[in-house]
């Protein structure tokens, strides 16, 4: 705790403590000997209970759909814990909305907005998916409904202290609100991940820069605690931030080295609790900070959990006595699979959400086609690993290409297509017949993004699909791209950075590195999101004119049944596996004699090498012993002893020739002297 915090909760303590002392009652001598054993206040037997009960991306899931209870049975808890504990406050880790549910998207998230604001909701910090619409549109239309949603400035619903105006330090969201609850005053922080910019389509966030969660949060609580007016004073701080851990052991959050892990250990002492989100994970752990151990916790996703922190707070002294988390579950599944509430629906919510899906259903019951099967996402339960091939992904970079390469599009006609796995947030699900629902396209892809159409190289292609394997410190590891029908590639899963991918064909010939391809892909990846930044460096991007719901639907028009893309367009390889044995390879056989080889005719060796025709003519034995090269699988010892062979065979034949022409010449001369010796008896 910072000086001028304690020294201004002394204050009200040495006034709490005159004021109880002038009553002489038996009250106050009780509560001083009481506090004794426990804190220095004489008040601390008044400490205030402070719940505060938060989600972390809820992304629209405004109806109840398995263990997501929905938006109705959420304010019920919250109104059941409320009428429990009156300082009781709700709020928000971020990603309230964007990637939601067809009943919300359909109508731009005013009904999840809504209902929340009729749920309570206190306050909340912006996620990366309240920019999925752009800068302007969060700081215009949403914060402008929150406002009308729940009575409260809507800037309370969209802190950021680490976000800045673009090449400044200047704020360009609030960076805290303060909540009076049992005496209290309570500052919220907000902070947001830094990774924002490669999560959302750049364009709508050009004016704004990013920064470290941990000096924002350190510098607003500072701020909260110095004991001046001006800048805002907290009895107790707690920090709202939209980033998070992968994992839900908490020994491996306080030790993992990321930038969350960084945040949970050294955000200010003045903070009294943690509340995240944006991994989707569920943890209530006691994490060390710089003054202690506080409760850190996040609350999974889509109002499955409402995570509960309860600090018992000294009032005079903004002291936290003591401190407990819990997750609390919404629904419970049967042992047949059923999912019950455990609260009681609220009246108010459930109507808004009643209406807001009659509104949905007139249009999102319209059937746009049919698929032969189920087109799914990756990982054992379909959408768990973004780190592997899918045949949804597949199949959607399909659609994104015909959409930008059949003969009613207008522009320079696509080749190859890529589609991000974070954009698939549904399954196309056969059920009875195999029909889709405009509604069941909107929910694979509810991002509504632009398809836009660039130039790459080959060898910005093998970038791109390089970037699979995401920076050092990113929140996965790997995100795995759906590609279009005939690319095609080989990787190495655990190779080096930048050695994963191996051999690319395209419609089956190795891909030309060096040649321009045309390129489709949501603006979201064509502007270098999730780390892709290969993509926004290619060239002459052009606006397809088409959002990516629009070519969904348009895709099923044209096809009567829309079959899933195969797998198998990337492969896996082992660089460890055994390579195929040297006898399978067909050599020349070592016992080919020397006059078999085509080597070993001096005119053919001269005519494959017209710069040596006198040497190659001039030493038949160099050439002879050439064409009788040893296999593969010949040893040292065998190579000289053919050598040998070959030297003895070259001598012999030396010896046979010199022996034939004294032969011949002896011959000769035997035949001149008979013909002249017959001549000189006539």
């Amino acid at each position: 705790m910072s000086a001028f915090r304690q020294m201004r909760k002394l204050s009200l303590a040495s006034l709490a403590t005159l004021s109880l002392v002038a009553t002489g009652t038996a009250m106050a001598q009780a509560t001083s000997t009481e506090e004794s054993t426990t804190s220095a206040s004489p008040a601390a037997a008044d400490a205030v209970t402070l719940d505060l009960v938060g989600i972390n991306d809820f992304h629209g899931r405004i109806a109840a759909d398995r263990d997501s209870a929905g938006a109705a049975v959420l304010a019920g808890a919250v109104d059941q814990l409320r009428a429990e504990n009156q300082n009781t406050l709700f709020l928000s880790a971020g990603d309230n909305i964007g990637a939601s549910t067809f009943a919300s998207a359909s109508q731009e998230d005013t009904p999840t907005i809504d209902a929340l604001g009729a749920a309570g909701l206190d306050v909340s910090v912006v996620g990366n998916h309240e920019f999925d619409k752009g800068f302007e549109d969060l700081t215009t239309r949403v914060t402008d409904r929150y406002a009308a949603a729940t009575g409260q400035s809507g800037e309370d619903y969209a802190l950021g202290a680490n976000v800045y105006k673009a090449g400044t330090k200047t704020p360009a969201l609030k960076e805290y609100a303060i909540r009076e609850v049992g005496g209290l005053s309570v500052g919220f922080i907000g902070t947001v991940t830094e990774d924002v910019p490669s999560l959302v389509s750049p364009s709508g966030i050009s004016g704004l820069d990013f920064g470290s969660e941990v000096e924002a949060a350190n510098r607003v609580a500072k701020e909260l605690s110095d004991g001046d007016d001006a800048n805002g004073e907290a009895d107790v701080i707690v920090l709202l931030t939209h980033n998070g851990s992968a994992s839900a052991d908490c020994s491996a959050i306080a030790g993992e080295t990321t930038s969350y892990g960084d945040l949970v250990r050294n955000a200010s002492g003045d903070i009294d609790a943690i509340f995240s989100g944006h991994t989707h994970s569920s943890y209530d752990c006691s994490i060390a900070g710089p003054d202690g151990e506080r409760p850190i916790i996040q609350s999974h996703q889509y109002g499955t959990t409402l995570g509960k922190v309860s600090l018992n707070v000294d009032p005079t002294t903004g002291e936290v006595l003591n401190a407990s988390s819990t997750r609390l579950p919404l629904a419970t599944e049967s042992a047949d699979g059923e999912w019950t509430a455990n609260y009681e629906a609220s009246p108010t919510v459930a109507k808004i959400v009643e209406e807001a899906e009659a509104e949905a259903e007139v249009v999102g019951s319209v059937e746009v086609g049919k698929i032969s099967e189920d087109i799914l996402r990756g990982g054992d339960v379909p959408g768990a690993d973004r780190g592997v091939e899918s045949t949804l992904g597949n199949t959607v970079a399909d659609i994104h290409l015909w959409a930008t390469s059949n003969d009613d599009f207008a522009g320079e006609p696509a080749q190859i297509a890529f589609m991000n796995p974070g954009g698939l947030r549904s399954d196309l699900l056969y059920g009875e017949d195999g029909t889709v629902t405009y509604k069941a396209a909107a929910e694979v892809q509810p991002f509504a993004n632009t398809l836009i159409t660039f130039d790459l190289t080959g060898a910005q292609i093998r970038e791109a699909l390089e970037q699979q394997w995401q920076p050092e410190g990113s929140e996965r590891s790997k995100l795995h791209l759906g590609i279009s029908d005939g690319l095609s590639y080989t990787y190495i899963e655990d190779a080096a950075a930048g050695e994963h991918i191996q051999e690319i064909t395209f419609n089956d010939e190795p891909l030309d590195e060096s040649a321009t391809f045309r390129v489709a892909a949501n603006a979201f990846l064509a502007t270098g999101g999730d780390n892709f930044t290969a993509f926004a460096e290619g060239a002459n991007h052009a606006d397809s004119g088409q959002i990516d719901l629009d070519a969904t639907v348009n895709y099923f028009k044209a096809h009567d049944v829309v079959e899933p893309a195969p797998l198998g367009r990337a492969a896996a390889i082992d660089p460890e596996a055994p390579s195929e044995s040297p006898s399978e390879t067909p050599t020349e056989s070592p016992s080919q004699t020397p006059d078999e080889s085509p080597s070993a005719s001096p005119s053919e060796s001269a005519s494959e090498d017209p710069s040596s025709d006198e040497s190659s003519s001039a030493e038949p034995t160099q050439s002879s012993s050439s064409s009788a090269e040893p296999t593969e699988d010949s040893s040292d010892d065998s190579n000289q002893q053919d050598n040998e062979d070959l030297a003895d065979t070259g001598f012999s034949a030396s010896w046979i020739g010199i022996a034939a022409g004294v032969i011949v010449l002896a011959g000769i001369v035997l035949l001149l002297i008979r013909r002249f010796g017959s001549k000189a008896g006539r």
